[in-house]
């Protein structure tokens, strides 16, 4: 059965439970981190091949009122994911959805595809997700902690987060959750909102405008299969045989 996380941030106090108990569980080894500025503890400065998961840090004022915003930052899992789209014009199989849980997952055969089919997909992205590791070549992004979803587990991320600032279960349930949570939320934030939640598998419910998270928190285009990934997807095995025709 399709499975989603609810991510409410109300719940989160950006302890970063979540990302590492994702690089532990994944077996990354440690990267160079960057102090991104003052008043944030935001480490690494971004998504990266070693880390598939990360709490931002916003801070904005109104007024004389300073809010500081935290948000844990995945891959979506789309119902109808671009960047299988795209990797599907160059590569059946390299990009698939896990039957058991509906992840969308990022197999061995995508570190054969070439850049320009990376590029691609990372720009069909609407939330900016896809990494590629430039010394092996490999794509990847969370992958939803599968294995362990099929075993009968939770992923590492829920498992770690001691304030059930994020859940796991199957999707109509989480659905389910998510608008009741969404109405308790609302009593003391009015703006409080579900994001995308009938095109993913991440929901987020937040209580501040989007931008005042991270400027790809709400998908940048359509959550599902664009004109430019329709496109690709039909022209890369003539844009290949050509390649190949030139040498």
């Amino acid at each position: 059965m399709s499975k989603t996380f609810l991510i409410d941030v109300t719940r989160c106090t950006a302890c970063r439970g979540c990302q590492v108990a994702c690089k532990e569980w994944q077996g990354f080894a440690a990267n160079k981190t960057t102090q991104i500025g003052w008043g944030s503890h935001q480490n690494p400065p971004d998504l990266n091949p070693k880390n598939f998961k990360i709490v931002r840090f916003q801070e904005h004022k109104i007024g004389d009122t300073v809010t500081w915003n935290f948000m844990s930052d995945q891959c979506r899992h789309c119902l109808q994911p671009p960047c299988k789209d795209m990797a599907d014009g160059y590569m059946q199989g390299a990009v698939v959805f896990d039957e058991a849980t509906g992840a969308v997952v990022y197999t061995d055969k995508a570190k054969q595809l070439p850049k320009e089919a990376f590029d691609e997909m990372k720009s069909a992205c609407p939330y900016d997700i896809p990494r590629r590791d430039d010394a092996t070549g490999i794509i990847n992004k969370c992958d939803m902690c599968y294995e362990r979803v099929a075993a009968g587990l939770i992923p590492m991320c829920a498992k770690a987060c001691p304030t059930s600032a994020i859940t796991f279960g199957d999707r109509e349930k989480m659905l389910e959750e998510a608008k009741k949570r969404l109405a308790v939320v609302k009593k003391d934030y009015p703006e409080a909102q579900l994001i995308d939640a009938e095109e993913v598998r991440v929901i987020y419910l937040i209580t501040d405008k989007p931008e005042f998270y991270h400027k790809n928190l709400v998908a940048q285009g359509p959550a599902g299969i664009s004109r430019m990934a329709a496109l690709a997807k039909m022209t890369a095995p003539l844009k290949r045989s050509v390649r190949n025709l030139l040498g």
